[in-house]
């Protein structure tokens, strides 16, 4: 067990080593769940692939500068960063804005304490050879980049900071991969040395990031004029753009190439993809490019109701930073008093606050607060945020049409909805419909609470699913369709996710991305569902779900499992049971609303209050006569009059 883990948990742990550290005063977790029967067969898995069939260009571990000297090491304690950058007195009583509080509530931060991402990476390495190689990359960038990647698992992850995720070094050391003026001089020579190298990236997704071989500092801020940090500071505008996160948020297959008509097949082992195009490969997931393909990209989207951006000047959403990153005012350094350093209007949250609603709680409960930085306040206030933003995310509208309810999702972000990892994600319908006394007489996409169970097959679905076609199903020996392995699919089943403002069909199929099994007209970013309403009911509730993993798939990561070294439960069992402990996932609302049907003021009850009096008779009074879809027409047949008053007196209380 890594240091960092927490003792009285886990006793094994199939990818970390070492010894433990306890965390004083953390409640004991609930016992485990028993452990499940080993993996069934695997067909003739793992593929014989290596550590070439996922090489990507772009900045490679322990790279030498450009002057030819040694590589300056990202891995450093966090609490270098802390120590100033850990600010409670931040000038901002509405909002928690220093950048180490916010980033170490994110699951950037903890991208590799992920015990769902471990599980995956296990299965993944028992499926292709080394594609976990592929999969630290982003995962545990600066880890990585020093070489501890090389056995393509963790186990060469010894020391609590190598599970640092996405880093402040990491970041602050990224380099534009594309040549401008405006960015520091610095890179040119960097690029050079990638172009001499044979691996200058000419597409940004795939983990093909650079970063500075030198310990330096990089940000989008040029009115600062202190430096504290013992490392040169560079301004660098790439930081502002969306470009900076594409390199782990545009994600393909290169162990599968597309053929010409139009299926992916796999490569030759041991080799690298033929072509290091990315848009030869399979999909994986494309948020970079679903934003670059939106409005969002081509002018920005305004937002007169500030659900997004923070304290965003115009309100106008451009970038993936203007939304995941919202800025506020205060102070993002302790020594803010000092002249020179001050604050700032303009501090971006660093907790990248994105759609997974429950994995920042097991983070906490596995692991020392002292190596994390957590405490329960962050981890409440983190939910709280991500709850809100994903409820920023859509809006919905319920129209009644003569016997029947119109429930329209309209997606108001800049990439599909969701979007992302494609396994274990969704959103769906839930509509419940009532009486008059206020019993349930229809449920369309239920849910059980207590037991994650799901019946969805009679309401909208919104998700993506990955299958196997005959090709690899032969090559495997795994059965032909459906699957839950990202590292094998070669074909998607189903993507019926709602598209971003700006959305054409064109442009998404020239970047591989358009919806099968659905069709959306061009420009639109909504989605109607048409549900018959039951002849008894009155109202209905409906709400829109949103749930980041599935029972179906933390089950296929329990029971695909490797199992684990020395014995003990499983890295699939120990993410089934924190899945268990912390909710189950529990489903998210992003939209909910009541609709009362026309039908329903037959009672008598004209503004819908539940009770019939006085109120509802001067409603039938205010609008009396001809009148088309008005509040006082009772019996629905066009006409306030005698026969709606009579209504209303005979159902009075």
């Amino acid at each position: 067990m890594n240091g960092g883990m927490k003792t009285g948990l886990w006793t094994a742990i199939v990818v970390l080593s070492g010894g433990a550290l306890p965390a004083d005063g953390r409640p004991a977790p609930s016992a485990p769940t028993p452990p499940t029967p080993p993996p069934a067969q695997r067909g003739y898995l793992p593929l014989p692939t290596t550590a070439n069939d996922f090489f990507q260009p772009g900045q490679q571990p322990e790279p030498m500068t450009p002057e030819g000297d040694p590589y300056q090491q990202m891995l450093s304690s966090i609490y270098n960063c802390a120590n100033c950058h850990k600010v409670d007195d931040d000038q901002n009583e509405e909002y928690v804005v220093g950048p180490f509080n916010t980033w170490t509530t994110s699951m950037m931060a903890h991208s590799a304490r992920d015990v769902i991402w471990q599980a995956a990476l296990a299965i993944s390495n028992t499926e292709a050879t080394m594609s976990g190689e592929y999969c630290i990359r982003c995962h545990a960038p600066q880890s990585w980049a020093a070489g501890l990647s090389s056995s393509g698992d963790l186990s060469n992850f010894t020391d609590p900071e190598h599970f640092d995720g996405v880093s402040c070094h990491f970041c602050h050391r990224a380099v534009d991969p594309i040549a401008d003026t405006v960015n520091p001089i610095e890179d040119e020579d960097i690029l050079q040395a990638l172009v001499y190298a044979g691996t200058y990236p000419d597409d940004p997704g795939n983990g093909r990031f650079i970063f500075d071989p030198e310990d330096t500092r990089r940000g989008p801020e040029d009115d600062w004029s202190v430096n504290m940090h013992g490392a040169p500071i560079l301004v660098s505008p790439h930081h502002n753009e969306s470009t900076v996160c594409a390199s782990c948020h545009d994600l393909r297959n290169p162990i599968l190439s597309q053929s010409t008509d139009g299926s992916y097949e796999p490569n030759a082992h041991d080799n690298a993809h033929p072509t290091q195009n990315p848009h030869d490969m399979m999909p994986e997931q494309l948020t970079y490019s679903e934003w670059l393909n939106s409005d969002f990209a081509n002018g920005g989207v305004t937002f007169t109701d500030g659900r997004f951006g923070g304290e965003h000047p115009t309100g106008t959403m451009q970038s993936c930073q203007d939304c995941h990153m919202p800025k506020h005012s205060g102070a993002s350094c302790v020594f803010w008093y000092v002249e020179g350093v001050g604050t700032s209007p303009d501090i971006p949250d660093h907790a990248f606050v994105g759609a997974n609603t429950w994995v920042i709680r097991s983070v906490h409960d596995m692991w020392d607060p002292n190596v994390t930085g957590l405490n329960d306040e962050d981890i409440d206030r983190v939910t709280a945020q991500t709850e809100s933003f994903l409820q920023a995310a859509s809006d919905m509208d319920l129209v009644e049409v003569e016997d029947e309810l119109s429930v329209t999702i309209t997606n108001w972000t800049g990439h599909k909805l969701p979007t992302g990892f494609p396994e274990g994600r969704r959103m769906w319908l839930n509509v419940r419909f009532f009486d008059a006394d206020g019993n349930m007489v229809l449920e369309h996409g239920s849910y059980d609470f207590e037991t994650a169970d799901s019946v969805l097959d009679d309401t909208k679905v919104y998700e993506m699913k990955l299958g196997l076609d005959a090709t690899m199903a032969a090559q495997t020996g795994l059965p032909e369709g459906e699957t839950k392995s990202i590292t094998l699919a070669n074909t998607i089943l189903k993507d019926n996710r709602i598209p971003p403002p700006g959305f054409t069909n064109a442009a998404y199929e020239s970047f591989d991305a358009a919806p099968v099994g659905y069709t959306y007209p061009d420009l639109h970013h909504w989605d109607e569902t048409i549900y018959d309403v039951p002849s008894e009911a009155i109202a209905a509730h409906v709400t829109l779900y949103y749930q980041t993993t599935t029972k179906e798939y933390i089950e296929y990561l329990r029971d695909n499992s490797p199992p684990a070294d020395g014995g003990g439960p499983t890295i699939g069992q120990i993410a089934y049971d924190q899945w268990a402990m912390h909710g189950r996932s529990a489903p998210v609302a992003m939209d909910s609303q009541v609709i009362f049907f026309v039908e329903s003021k037959i009672t008598g009850d004209a503004n819908g209050d539940g009770t019939v009096g006085v109120d509802d008779l001067l409603i039938v009074i205010q609008d009396w006569g001809f009148c088309v879809i008005c509040d006082g027409d009772l019996n629905g047949d066009g006409w306030a009059n005698v026969n709606d008053l009579l209504l209303v007196i005979a159902n009075w209380g």
